[in-house]
């Protein structure tokens, strides 16, 4: 079976290339400044159908860090989909999304570890990760957990712009 990529999955194309980021995310502890960080990512194409990005940064508090995300579309489900692993964590996170109206942004859920202060180990709760497009060369992502109320905080964002 060799598949063909469709409008979906060549819209992933736009991440394809170098970027730098710059982000920032929330210190749970309180009155704690919010963490801030830097890094890279390099994304390629998987046969058209697939994209793959590689990160490079630093955790808060320090030492390095490595990120692989995969983000492809399933015509089968009408979904986009995707994983991520990070080398300072365990939990594979799998990913189901769709594009909102405008066609520049990307929501994808998932469920992992919960991280709230407190939480005892084992329990695991609701992550939303929005990506949009605010240009070719500039995307912004944002990370939401849900609460216990239902409700979406927002506890991180990370503004990625494309080497020149």
């Amino acid at each position: 079976m060799m598949a063909k990529p469709q409008q979906e999955h060549e819209w992933l194309q736009k991440f394809v290339g170098e970027w730098t980021m710059e982000g920032e995310a929330q210190n749970c502890e309180a009155g704690g400044e919010p963490y801030r960080s830097t890094g890279t990512e390099t994304v390629r194409s998987l046969g058209g159908l697939w994209v793959v990005g590689e990160g490079q940064g630093e955790m808060p508090g320090g030492g390095a860090a490595t990120t692989i995300i995969t983000i492809g579309y399933d015509p089968a489900t009408g979904r986009y989909v995707g994983t991520w692993v990070g080398s300072m964590m365990t939990h594979l996170w799998v990913y189901s999304g769709e594009r909102d109206a405008s066609g520049k942004t990307l929501t994808l859920e998932t469920e992992g570890p919960d991280m709230s202060p407190g939480a005892p180990a084992g329990k695991t709760a609701k992550y939303r990760d929005v990506v949009t497009l605010e240009s070719d060369d500039h995307r912004v992502l944002k990370s939401f957990a849900q609460g216990p109320d239902g409700e979406w905080h927002q506890f991180m964002t990370a503004h990625y712009r494309r080497k020149k």
